[in-house]
């Protein structure tokens, strides 16, 4: 089997976790009123669908028979 000749240096692998960058990312810029407004507005309209959606689905997940309700046929009802 082939055979390193020479030993691969694993002391960057420990010094890669005490690793400090001087490079500072810059600073936050404060969020505008339009970004709030727009932020809001997505969240509200997320909302809403998640609202319709179950506002609307509701009734489809009923099983069209209620508790209270007795079974009939339409031939035991004769004409």
């Amino acid at each position: 089997m082939f055979r390193r000749r020479e030993a691969v240096p694993f002391s960057f692998v420990a010094e890669a976790d005490r690793f400090r960058s001087n490079i500072v990312p810059p600073p936050r810029q404060p969020i505008g009123r339009s970004e709030l407004m727009s932020r809001t507005l997505v969240g509200l309209v997320v909302a809403a669908g998640l609202a319709g959606s179950l506002l609307f689905g509701l009734p489809s997940l009923e099983s069209g028979q209620h508790p209270g309700q007795a079974q009939q046929s339409e031939a035991s009802q004769g004409r």
